[in-house]
């Protein structure tokens, strides 16, 4: 299993809009290097759903249930979506102030590319994020 974090801007699309929702396809993604990274998922991976914009938080996590598919809502047809599906909150939200904090995590894109939208996240970080969060990895 692989992992991920996916941002939204909680004004467009929030943690409780995907869980009402429960399988939703992430799409909206511009970025070459982001849409690699969703080319790379893969059924069973498991991502950080991160609210952007003010907030700036990790609040739950979705798994990957449909790969790498056409974006309907990309007129160029270059880019492309994945679908996840809410699993479940955090118990706590880990800021990205945390994240920072933690030389631990210094490493990952969310510090490292603020802007990017899909990143892979690696097994230890994943483990220390669930930690903080107060869920199993």
């Amino acid at each position: 299993m692989n992992y991920w974090l996916i941002k939204s801007e909680p004004g467009t699309w929030s943690w409780d809009d995907q869980v009402k929702k429960g399988t939703e396809h992430w799409n909206g993604v511009r970025n070459y290097q982001a849409a690699n990274n969703m080319k790379a998922m893969r059924i069973g991976d498991r991502c950080f759903f991160y609210h952007s914009v003010n907030e700036k938080r990790i609040v739950g996590i979705c798994e990957v249930v449909k790969e790498y598919y056409p974006d309907h809502t990309d007129e160029s047809g270059r880019f492309g979506m994945v679908d996840v599906k809410a699993l479940y909150p955090l118990q706590t939200p880990v800021t990205l102030e945390q994240v920072k904090a933690d030389e631990r995590l210094n490493h990952l894109a969310l510090v490292r590319q603020s802007r990017l939208s899909v990143m892979p996240v690696d097994a230890e970080a994943w483990a220390l994020i669930c930690s903080l969060g107060g869920v199993e990895p």
